[in-house]
């Protein structure tokens, strides 16, 4: 049987093993593109990035008693300095890449859809856009809430003395697990768009869904703080109901649509 008897032949859009790989080898390229460039920019005003990325933690001391904390954050090795230069590129280039990468990842499933599916493209991108930034803004707005919250647990005769390095990568991975985390409607709509689950069967299911929901936020936030988690899970819990209901929505119009 030669390869492209292998192919099921679903539509014009069919493609062999071959060409998904040669596909797939493009995406990725793109995308690594994508991330350079947005390096490269992230980069080139790193000062300012950096400025605005310990604003909270610099507006927390500047509330609190002068031995709660110091503003001033320190690098403890000569290669640090640039680590957190190039970590700050890296975490910057792939939030300014998103668009480009989701865009990718949505050209690299069409030709599995049908055209009443490929139409929610540009729809979903967006959403999925907005969601990560708005999740990436809780982060950022409430990082100040988390650390007041761990310093205070550190003990009164403890320097709060913290390196740019450790500061840059909580803030980083808060930002990308508040962004994740609020893509969860995304994710359950298109299960419902392709048939994996119904509406009525998440609605029945909600306690459970509840439960993961709080276990996937204690496992994402990285400063494992119960005030991070509360702020990233009860946004999710009502994300999870609102993607339900959407799901109810595009589900009811199907047969006036057909």
């Amino acid at each position: 049987m030669s390869a492209d008897e292998d192919v099921v032949e679903s539509g014009p859009d069919t493609m062999t093993l071959t060409e998904h790989l040669g596909e797939l080898r493009v995406r990725i390229i793109r995308s690594a593109l994508a991330i350079s460039i947005g390096m490269v920019l992230i980069i080139a005003f790193y000062n300012q990035v950096l400025d605005f990325l310990i604003r909270p933690y610099v507006d927390l001391c500047a509330r609190k008693p002068a031995d709660f904390c110091d503003p001033t954050l320190n690098t403890f090795s000569p290669t640090e300095g640039l680590a957190t230069r190039m970590r700050v590129g890296m975490y910057g280039g792939i939030i300014a890449a998103l668009p480009v990468i989701l865009w990718q990842i949505w050209r690299f499933t069409v030709p599995a859809l049908n055209p009443k599916e490929k139409k929610y493209a540009v729809p979903f991108v967006l959403a999925s856009i907005l969601l990560f930034a708005a999740g990436g803004t809780l982060a950022y707005l409430t990082v100040g809430q988390a650390l007041d919250f761990l310093i205070s647990w550190s003990g009164s005769d403890v320097n709060q003395i913290f390196s740019v390095t450790s500061y840059v990568t909580l803030i980083g991975l808060m930002i990308f697990a508040f962004g994740i985390g609020f893509l969860l409607p995304v994710f359950v709509v298109g299960l419902i768009l392709v048939n994996a689950v119904s509406p009525r069967r998440l609605m029945r299911s909600w306690r459970m869904a509840l439960v993961i929901i709080a276990v996937i936020a204690a496992v994402i936030t990285p400063s494992g703080d119960p005030i991070t988690m509360a702020l990233l899970g009860v946004p999710m819990m009502v994300l999870y109901f609102l993607a339900i209901f959407i799901g109810w929505l595009v589900v009811r119009r199907r047969p006036v649509e057909e």
